[in-house]
């Protein structure tokens, strides 16, 4: 068993309050997890009104599907118009370790 996890520090566009942030984060979160089959929420700069971090975990079989997956998610986020990726920070977790 494989788990993998990503966490992604975005700055948002022209955002002035909490309720205009989550419009944009919720909808990169749902598509992240119907799209991919993710466990993914909104995990940092939770009070703040144009950062975001959302983590992801995604379990496999297999080592090349999670990477795909992670790649995938990774692109998604980055191709967004109305967030800038500050950093992607992978954390893969496997049988070896201890």
């Amino acid at each position: 068993m494989y788990v993998g996890t990503l966490s992604f520090d975005l700055l948002l566009g022209d955002v002035r309050s909490l309720k205009e942030k989550r419009s944009v984060v919720r909808p990169i979160v749902a598509e992240l997890q119907r799209k991919y089959a993710v466990s993914a929420a909104e995990v940092d700069h939770l009070d703040l009104h144009r950062r975001a971090g959302i983590g992801l975990a995604v379990v496999s079989a297999d080592a090349g599907h999670l990477t795909d997956v992670l790649d995938h998610c990774e692109r998604l986020v980055a191709g967004r118009p109305e967030v800038e990726l500050l950093s992607a920070r992978r954390r893969f977790h496997g049988e070896d370790d201890d």
